[in-house]
């Protein structure tokens, strides 16, 4: 087995815990190092506790996690790092970083003041100066984590909170003093305390920690190992074991960049080795990438965000999440498999395959096993999905303590990797947490203003009751918002902003938000800033823009879905077994035709037949199980004749 293409893809997430003498790099670290490593320590036992035995006091809970990864988020996203203005930097950071600090205790302190209405009316002068610079800490911390574009969306609610009362029409408002605006962001659980960082609190930090220890106990190698022997060896191979082991990833951990960089670092090389065309394989690592938040039991921050602003269990939103997640993959997975037909794209070699037996190691599948078993549990009894998670977390670690030590590894080796695992967990607590808090700060604005009712009003009265034309405008925005923004501070502006004038029409709210949600997570694929297509096209090497045409093609299913959600509700489990049943059989029909289109799947092997395909498209806008089952007769026939097509050419050569 080769060695070179077989390395582990979850690697860089296990840095150097794995054995005892891989840790000199940690027994080397700076005092920074060390104290950065603390903190992280803290913060997921922080999380941790808060999972197994509930949350502190609202104010007190959100107050430490601020604290937390404000000084996490300075300490590894200094300013001025390693530039001639480090020194400069170095200072602003502890003067934020201070300001923070001494703020977040003043709410511990005074939080029973604050929610019993015992404080003076408006904000004091102290109050103003600890609520701006505490503020602008957090803006300055998210430009540093997800770019400049949405922290200046924030500044831009604020200031326009503050001199609303000079626009005139629609989106003109009275007006707030300064004093009142800050006692809405610092002295409520409206603003820097509110309710999306709660969700960040607990919630969104516990199933960090579950796929930092999902990944820690070796479920990424699995995965991919798993992966490789399901498909390595069929037409297209290497794109395939991408398309799988990507899903299987994304499915853990929901962020569409990191699982490019971690099965992309694989992948793309694979494939390019065996003379894949560079765009074509980093599209389908970006595409297949994305599907990751999309897909249950872990999604993207913006589901979770999403259960609390539609009022519903999350694992409601994972279960509706099913089929169109399966559709996506379908799709992907479809459309790769004709293109690499089409292209004669080969499979990996078995000897560059990893074993069965190595795969299927009851070692390496019993953390796995016991995760999903843990959070099963927690899912029966009712439990919380904090509580439900941290089930999940004990039942993984407990496995894999016995099937380490009777592998083998020391008891010391075992705890190091664990408590690598609970460092990176809270380490990777500090992008969600900070996104979050500004986002928070976003929503209070908006809602302290009205602009969201003012822009529904205007959408109504410009598009009238033609639902269509806002779902397309609605798509649209959230493509554009998702441009320089992470999916869940575009999902987070468009639902605010947009959903309720479809609401308003009628559509169900957690169709609506679904709709908005497909649509964010896909704007990370989506030309002209596609974060997710970027890391892909550094990987490949290649033209970002021929890595975006690639991946958009592979995942034209995913484009069209969010409005086959609005014809057949029984898509995201609505509507009782016959819709759902309705509702897979069409997306199943749907879902092949638009593969056989973009793969480019010849029917009579004449220019432009493969336009034929479009037919059954065009007959499932009609939601009835007439319509269903013509399409599906039609697909049937269609593939039929191509099949025949294929097989008179074969014997012609």
């Amino acid at each position: 087995m080769s060695e070179e293409k077989l390395a582990n893809p979850s690697e860089n997430n296990q840095a150097d815990v794995l054995e005892p003498n891989a840790t000199q790099g940690r027994q080397q670290r700076t005092w920074r190092e060390r104290i950065i490593a603390l903190v992280a320590l803290a913060l997921g036992v922080f999380v941790f506790y808060t999972a197994a035995f509930g949350a502190f006091e609202t104010l007190i809970q959100r107050a430490i996690f601020v604290a937390t990864i404000s000084f996490l988020g300075f300490a590894l996203y200094p300013l001025g790092h390693k530039t001639r203005w480090q020194a400069v930097g170095a200072v602003v950071d502890g003067v934020l970083l201070v300001s923070v600090l001494v703020s977040c205790v003043y709410i511990i302190v005074r939080f029973e003041d604050i929610m019993g209405g015992g404080l003076p009316p408006l904000a004091t002068r102290a109050d103003i100066i600890m609520g701006l610079v505490t503020t602008v800490a957090i803006l300055e911390l998210a430009r540093r984590v997800v770019g400049l574009v949405f922290p200046l969306l924030v500044a831009a609610t604020i200031l326009y909170a503050f001199f609303g009362d000079n626009i005139p029409g629609t989106f003109g408002h009275r007006g707030f003093s300064m004093a009142f605006i800050v006692e809405t962001i610092f002295l409520s659980d409206r603003g820097l305390w509110g309710l999306l960082v709660g969700i960040a609190s607990r919630t969104l930090a516990t199933f960090v920690l579950f796929g930092s220890f999902l990944l820690y106990t070796g479920a990424g190698q699995t995965f991919f190992d798993l992966s490789a022997r399901m498909s390595g060896r069929s037409t297209g191979g290497a794109a395939k074991i991408a398309t799988l082991a990507s899903s299987f990833f994304g499915a853990i951990n929901g962020s569409t960049v990191a699982n490019v960089a971690t099965t992309g670092n694989f992948t793309i090389p694979l494939m390019k080795r065996l003379n894949y065309p560079a765009g074509y394989a980093a599209g389908v690592e970006a595409i297949a990438s994305t599907g990751g938040q999309l897909a249950p039991p872990i999604m993207g921050t913006a589901a979770f965000v999403m259960a609390e602003i539609v009022g519903v269990n999350y694992w409601r939103i994972a279960s509706a999440a099913i089929l169109p997640a399966l559709l996506f993959y379908l799709g992907v997975f479809v459309t790769v498999h004709v293109i690499a037909k089409q292209q004669n794209l080969g499979s990996v070699a078995n000897e560059d395959l990893p074993d069965w037996r190595d795969a299927l190691d009851w070692r390496r599948l019993a953390p796995i096993i016991a995760a999903v078993a843990g959070i099963g549990y927690g899912i029966v009894n009712g439990n919380s999905i904090e509580l439900t998670a941290f089930f999940g977390i004990i039942a993984m670690i407990t496995a894999f303590v016995v099937a380490s030590l009777t592998g083998g590894k020391s008891l010391w080796a075992t705890a190091k990797q664990l408590l690598g695992a609970l460092e990176d967990g809270g380490k990777g607590v500090v992008v969600v947490g900070v996104l979050l808090t500004a986002a928070q700060i976003f929503v209070a604005m908006l809602n302290l203003t009205g602009l969201g009712i003012a822009i529904t009003s205007t959408v109504l009265a410009v598009a009238g009751d033609n639902i269509w034309l806002i779902a397309v405008l609605m798509g649209v925005v959230c493509l554009i918002a998702g441009m320089g923004l992470p999916t869940s501070a575009a999902y987070i502006l468009v639902a605010a902003v947009f959903a309720p004038a479809l609401i308003q029409l009628g559509f169900d709210k957690l169709t609506v938000h679904f709709f908005v949600l497909f649509y964010a997570t896909l704007s990370v694929i989506t030309p002209p800033v596609c974060v997710g297509v970027f890391v892909a096209a550094a990987i490949a090497q290649e033209s970002w823009l021929k890595v975006a045409s690639y991946a958009m093609r592979l995942g034209a299913t995913a484009y069209a879905l969010p409005l086959m959600f609005m014809l057949y509700p029984g898509m995201l489990g609505q509507g009782g077994i016959a819709a759902i049943a309705l509702a897979a059989i069409t997306g199943v029909t749907f879902t092949l035709a638009v593969a056989f289109f973009f793969g480019g799947l010849p029917v009579f092997s004449k220019p432009g037949d493969r336009s034929l395909w479009l037919a059954p498209l065009i007959v499932v806008l009609f939601p009835t199980w007439t319509s269903t089952a013509v399409a599906t007769v039609m697909l049937i026939a269609l593939l039929w004749v191509s099949g025949r097509t294929g097989e008179r050419q074969a014997s012609l050569t």
